[in-house]
């Protein structure tokens, strides 16, 4: 393979020694796009509903504000694609259900043994996706029936003023200084989500430490555009 003419120089290998990231209530970055999911949250348990759809693209939050609700309610999580190997009974043992990545490959009969039983036992289900689940186009009936009453809290797409705020703790997380120039920089040029956000930052503490370069505008940019191009290297 042929060194690329953008990475000069010798590399050292990079050993990703950032902190995982917390989820707790206090590290949650408010803003107008996720306001309504976070007034869901912390108004537990005066909800619309005891089974609640929280929809938002990919890297908009939902993962954290579900983790905080888990936290406060007590709620076991589990992954949408186990729920077929996991009983109602189970899921709801301790009356409250994180149910995390939904959709239209979710196990239909699944869900509706789990939306019955949650209704027998009075239990509280948060259910994360993608999309609303009336969009979904199930099979069954009776489930199309609850999917369409069930009460949905949207998560929006980070706008500018998010974006800048997690980039600028992601950088901190991981004890890089950076110019509010190159934040401004990456804020109004990137993917608009906050998994974007994270690669962008790891790839950019990476490139810096195998290269030895500082964090400057043209490794921004370099970086930035491999991230966000990933077909193109």
């Amino acid at each position: 393979m042929v060194p690329s003419a953008t990475r000069p120089g010798p590399r050292q290998m990079a050993l990703d020694l950032a902190l995982p990231e917390s989820l707790s209530r206090d590290d949650f970055l408010a803003a107008p796009c996720n306001e309504t999911a976070l007034t869901l949250v912390d108004g537990w348990p005066d909800w619309p509903a005891k089974v609640v759809a929280l929809v938002g693209p990919p890297g908009s939050g939902k993962s954290h504000l579900g983790a905080i609700w888990a936290d406060i309610a007590g709620a076991r999580r589990l992954a949408a694609r186990d729920l077929a190997g996991t009983s109602p009974a189970e899921a709801l043992a301790t009356g409250a259900l994180l149910l995390e990545d939904a959709g239209p490959r979710t196990s239909e009969v699944a869900l509706f043994h789990l939306l019955n039983s949650a209704r027998e036992e009075d239990a509280f289900v948060l259910m994360t996706a993608r999309e609303a689940p009336v969009s979904w186009g199930t099979g069954l009936k009776d489930l199309a029936s609850r999917l369409r009453a069930m009460p949905v809290v949207a998560v929006a797409e980070p706008e500018d003023g998010l974006l800048r705020a997690v980039l600028v703790k992601l950088f901190a997380d991981r004890q890089l200084v950076v110019d509010a120039e190159i934040v401004e920089f990456l804020a109004r040029r990137m993917e608009r989500s906050l998994d974007a956000a994270r690669r962008l930052v790891g790839e950019l503490d990476r490139e810096a430490l195998e290269t030895g370069r500082r964090l400057t505008r043209p490794l921004a940019a370099q970086v930035l555009d491999r991230v966000m191009q990933p077909n193109l290297i």
